[in-house]
């Protein structure tokens, strides 16, 4: 099966099939990189560019029908697959995650980091707890969520000077941690995978 043809397989798919969950993507040593969609999955099997497997779910899909044997193909896809690295694919220097308002305010379980009070994601805001104003920076470890009544009256002042003390330190998720963060449907056998690389098996994350 090539990747080209995957609409027509896709489109011999069962109708009634039920939502795949994202597949957890690592690199061969075993680092998580990225969540892809199974149609990417797929690409990369019949690419023969699976390294490995873990996990105990798997998703068979059926596509067509051979003209020669009258056989369906189908092809078998893990939960979490380690992807081989082509010889001119470059090294990824891992950095930071992105940072994005959805994780954000996971990893501070949605709660505003000065009144402590929960909030629906869009009643939440991003504030630097060092302000812009300041010379603070957009980075994880100056950011907290805040509620809306709070972030306007601190304004553009730090913390102790607007006699607003943290609730928590904010930190630098790791990939892991950020992959945990970004996906809401993630398998028992995909976290376990990714709690087991967390930086702190005491550290709460906010993933229900």
């Amino acid at each position: 099966m090539h990747c080209q043809r995957l609409d027509a397989y896709r489109n011999t798919l069962t109708a009634h099939m039920a939502p795949t969950p994202l597949i957890l993507r690592l690199d061969v040593s075993g680092a998580p990189v990225r969540w892809i969609a199974w149609e990417d999955a797929v690409c990369l099997y019949s690419r023969n560019l699976v390294a490995w497997t873990a996990g105990d779910n798997e998703f068979t899909f059926r596509g067509g029908i051979a003209r020669g044997t009258g056989a369906r193909s189908s092809i078998t896809v893990h939960s979490i697959i380690a992807v081989k690295r082509g010889q001119r694919a470059p090294l990824i220097q891992r950095t930071a995650p992105p940072l994005n308002n959805h994780e954000l305010f996971r990893r501070d379980g949605c709660l505003c980091m000065y009144c402590g009070n929960q909030y629906a994601e869009g009643q939440l805001t991003r504030d630097h707890v060092q302000p812009l104003s300041q010379g603070g920076l957009d980075v994880w470890s100056n950011v907290v969520t805040a509620c809306r009544h709070c972030n306007t009256r601190k304004g553009g002042r730090r913390p102790e000077q607007a006699r607003m003390p943290l609730l928590a330190v904010p930190f630098v998720p790791n990939w892991a941690e950020f992959l945990a963060l970004s996906n809401r449907r993630i398998l028992a056998d995909q976290m376990e995978f990714l709690r087991a690389q967390f930086k702190s098996r005491a550290r709460s994350l906010n993933l229900v």
